[in-house]
């Protein structure tokens, strides 16, 4: 390792004053090799022997940028990244890039363009992909570029350029965009179409084709005129240098798109906001109009975007490796979410065994090393894990020497790490504007993997340490060292000179993404998303810690995105996104292209189903919001694995729990005596973890608190409601459901009661009640009604033998973009192949005229005994007539079997079973 060189006086007070304010230096000075910050520092120069960024083959690369992009920070770990990073010495233009609905691939000649809809079942059946094929080529007559470059991006586009010296292109791409928008000179636009294209229409400047199936419309310039030769498509620009393609959702669909086709996009960007307990996020584009002075553009919506808007959309869909996407007509749309719990950790209840836990606590504090012999940056955060989980479990049971000798643990391995000139440290990369670890591992430092994996750990750790002493935490002391790391990993400025915006967080898609390269066929990937999550749970915890609201609300933002991702793309919750013909219940690695029943290191499914799931923590309550999908993923597990878990019985324990408490702890009971457990757990956790939440019951993230460090857990009918106040004066937490919770300073709090169902409409809420009744009164007795067979037929859309739920003689006042909610506990037993179904409607008048009918789509049940919940994310099926003032009116619920052949139950009697109507 280098030892550090003597810096002036000047560049040393420059470099104190800025990490003072948590900031560390805007761009280290290239004569530096040590950068102070707070009471740490990192090096930017690589420790002797080590490697940065390199092709396959060793080579070191620097950034592929034109001359306008050099400055700024590249967002490597995105759907895009290979246009950047050359990972291959013979291909200096891009891997396939997954944009969705459209995938793209840079080629001499220009960008190649595909619009895959059918999956193949890959690698014996355990990877599902739409592959990237070429419809089409969009360039310049006779462009024969020796490179693409990436020339701007932003919050999810990116704009490639060519020039051979003669000819130029550059074209913005995106992720929801159907169209593409090209600049070029030196010759003709040119589309050349890898088979033959049929044309439906030909208006001059705007040719509609049809290729391989696909639809797609060109425009150029008015006045020009589209040429079709074979294969070769082109066009006089006519002194103009712009033209685009958009893909079409149907030939019918051109007259809308040719509205938008010269708005050219020239920005993305997301803003978030966090308050009360509620995520919104607005998605906007900005648009040029190269012809007239139009505005507004069309952009495909993912499954966990429109599942959460209530933004009008258009019929037009389009296919994706994510399920449908849905098209938004607009040039913004708003997301909203209820915020996803964290706690720094379970509390305490009376069911821990305090001298075993003690038994457990001493195993790991009085180990030779409580570090296991971790070395570089990924081990050495799980270890840093292990240790930060157990510190409140001692502080709740009084062990205070065993809880200062964790945090003394802590901060010493932290403190190692964040001072230069030892044997393990951070160094700065200018040319990639990167901080990487070192010792490094799995490509962190060569292909620039992983670091929100590796990183999350520290700030995990270093928020646990600041929840208990706030003057190491401060950015003078070691915090200056932790912001450091969340700049690399999730900086949320546009304007930092020194890191990229949020770098491996793509907005859009809603999740992160593993490959700092992207240099795969099948586009980028994410195998851990958990321990993605466990980055931006740290970000909350942290930000509450150190009262930095903006980073708090960052990791409320991210935390609630990736959890929907997770939970429709690598659980597949609503059984809408996995092809039927992928034949697996989740996934371990989530590709561009598609999702793989894999891990990178094993095919074992214990590792295939625990990845998602490790860190255990306070920041996995939110996996707890979809239990049928955990109860469908232990059982594939187990009958993948040919009985239950034995190499990852903790975490796959603990991640049942989430679901099934009573299950896992009978697991824990029969399984705990001989285990080795996972490297970044412990039994003292692990026991914790089980023995809690089997008292509290699973996780209720329906109720949110008004602090982000709060959660809800209901045990048959009854809730916990836990919040953690890091502030230094009592405060109250008030939960959607109404309750109430004083909560001491820098302390954790817990109160039992049954709230009323809090779901985020701003209407009533009716309980549903055995013989056709619903009602605003709680407190009903719980039972259940029989949903009959649908008898093998398909009644999808249309009732058939329907229960039917009324209240009539309702006033209420209609709020004005408001939705109607409902929380439906369903059970199909063991039977296959059922699918429930619910239309709600309402007579606005009483006089017996229905004025709004609204049809959900179905839930598909799983075979396994237990209540899965059917809510209204499930979308709209359909949906009649307008909302108005209720004057004496009727309020109906109908539910039926839409699909299968055996009988249902729908709950009843229950503050789980209940419909909220968007009134006051």
């Amino acid at each position: 390792m280098p030892v550090p060189r003597p810096r002036s006086a000047a560049a040393l007070a420059l470099a104190a004053a800025l990490a003072a304010v948590g900031l560390g230096p805007l761009a280290p000075s290239a004569a530096a090799a040590t950068v102070p910050v707070g009471a740490g520092s990192y090096s930017d120069t690589r420790p002797a022997g080590t490697s940065g960024p390199t092709t396959n083959t060793g080579t070191p690369v620097t950034p592929k940028l034109t001359a306008a992009a050099k400055d700024r920070p590249v967002p490597t770990n995105d759907w895009w990244s290979s246009l950047a990073f050359q990972r291959y010495g013979d291909n200096p233009y891009s891997t396939p890039m997954y944009g969705h609905p459209l995938t793209y691939q840079a080629v001499a000649g220009g960008l190649e363009i595909g619009y895959p809809t059918n999956p193949a079942i890959v690698g014996d059946g355990r990877q599902y992909e739409f592959a990237h094929k070429r419809d089409l080529t969009l360039g310049v007559a006779g462009l024969n570029s020796p490179d693409t470059k990436a020339d701007a991006w932003s919050d999810w586009t990116v704009t490639p350029y060519w020039s051979d010296g003669t000819h130029t292109l550059r074209t913005t791409i995106g992720h929801g965009l159907p169209f593409v928008y090209a600049q070029g000179s030196g010759g003709n636009a040119q589309i050349t179409t890898a088979g033959t294209a049929a044309v439906f229409a030909d208006e001059g400047n705007i040719l509609g084709i049809t290729v391989a199936g696909h639809h797609y419309a060109l425009f150029a310039p008015t006045g020009s005129d589209w040429n079709v030769s074979g294969s070769t498509i082109s066009a006089g620009l006519g002194g103009k240098d712009y033209f685009s393609l958009a893909v079409l959702p149907s030939t019918e669909a051109l007259a809308t798109y040719r509205k938008y086709a010269f708005n050219f996009v020239t920005g993305s960007r997301v803003d978030w906001d966090t308050s009360d307990g509620t995520v919104r996020a607005t998605y906007s584009l900005t648009t040029q109009a190269k012809e007239g002075t139009g505005s507004g553009t069309l952009q495909a919506l993912y499954r966990h975007q429109w599942l959460h808007t209530t933004d009008p959309l258009t019929s037009y869909t389009y296919v994706s490796p994510r399920g449908t996407m849905k098209v938004r007509e607009g040039t913004a749309f708003t997301t909203v979410q209820k915020a996803a719990p964290v706690l720094p950790g379970l509390p305490r209840t009376s069911a821990i065994d305090a001298a075993r836990l003690r038994g457990y606590l001493n195993e790991v504090v009085s180990s030779s090393d409580p570090f296991s012999g971790a070395v570089d940056t990924y081990w050495t955060g799980k270890a840093l894990g292990r240790l930060a989980q157990l510190v409140s479990l001692a502080d709740q049971i009084g062990e205070t020497a065993t809880r200062d000798k964790l945090l003394a643990l802590l901060k010493g391995r932290l403190q190692d790490w964040f001072a230069a000139g030892g044997a393990n440290e951070f160094s700065y990369d200018r040319d990639w504007k990167t901080l990487t670890g070192y010792p490094a591992s799995y490509g962190s430092d060569t292909e620039l993997n992983d670091h929100h994996f590796h990183y999350g750990y520290y700030v995990y750790a270093a928020a646990i340490i600041a929840q208990y002493d706030a003057d190491w935490a401060a950015d003078s002391a070691w915090g200056g060292m932790v912001k450091t790391l969340v700049r690399d990993t999730a900086n949320p400025s546009r304007t930092d000179t020194a890191f990229p915006f949020l770098r491996g967080f793509d907005v859009y898609a809603g999740h992160s993404w593993a490959s700092g390269h992207q240099g795969f066929a099948a586009g980028n990937n994410q195998e851990s998303s958990s321990e993605s999550t466990n980055l931006s749970a740290a970000l909350v915890l942290w930000g509450s810690a150190t009262d930095d609201a903006a980073l708090r609300d960052l990791g409320s933002y991210l935390l609630a995105t990736e959890s929907e991702a997770i939970a429709q793309y690598w659980f597949d919750s609503d059984q809408q996104v996995f092809p039927d013909s992928f034949g697996h219940d989740t996934a371990g690695m989530v590709w561009g292209s598609g999702a793989a029943y894999a891990t990178w290191w094993t095919a074992n499914p214990e590792e295939i189903h625990g990845i998602n799931a490790l860190p255990v923590t306070g920041g996995s309550l939110h996996l707890g919001g979809h239990q049928a999908a955990i109860r469908r993923n232990i059982a594939e597990m187990e009958r993948e694995n040919g009985g239950p878990a034995v190499e990852w019985r903790d975490i796959l324990w603990e991640f049942e729990s989430l679901a099934d408490p009573t299950a896992a702890r009978a697991k824990w009971d029969v399984g705990h005596a001989q285990y080795t457990p996972e490297t970044g757990e412990s039994k003292a956790h692990t026991y914790h973890w089980i023995t809690s939440l089997d008292a509290l019951g699973a996780p209720d993230t329906s109720v949110t608190g008004d602090i982000p460090t709060s959660a809800v857990f209901d045990k048959d009918g009854t809730r916990t409601y836990v919040a953690h106040n890091y502030g230094s004066a009592t405060r109250t937490v008030t939960f959607s459901d109404g309750k109430a919770l004083a909560v001491p300073a820098r302390s954790t709090a817990t109160a039992t009661g049954s709230g009323p169902d809090p779901e985020p409409s701003t209407g009533n809420t009716f309980q549903l009640r055995s013989g056709g009744v619903l009602t605003t009164s709680t407190g009903g007795t719980p039972g259940s009604d029989t949903i009959p067979s649908a008898g093998g037929a398909n009644y999808d859309g249309t009732p058939n033998k329907p229960l039917v739920y009324e209240a009539k003689g309702v006033n209420a006042t209609f709020r004005t973009g408001g939705t109607t909610a409902f929380r439906l506990p369903v059970d199909a037993g063991t039977a296959v192949g059922l699918g429930q179904q619910a239309r709600i409607s309402y007579d606005l008048t009483g006089d017996g005229t229905f004025d709004r009918t609204e049809t959900y789509h179905y839930f598909a049940t799983d075979p396994l005994p237990g209540w899965e919940e059917y809510n209204q994310t499930r979308g709209l099926k359909s949906a009649t007539g307008a909302l108005g003032d209720l004057r004496g009116g009727t309020i109906r619920l109908e539910v039926w079997s839409a699909i299968g052949n055996a009988d249902s139950r729908l709950q009843t009697g229950t503050d789980t079973a209940v419909l909220v109507i968007p009134y006051d």
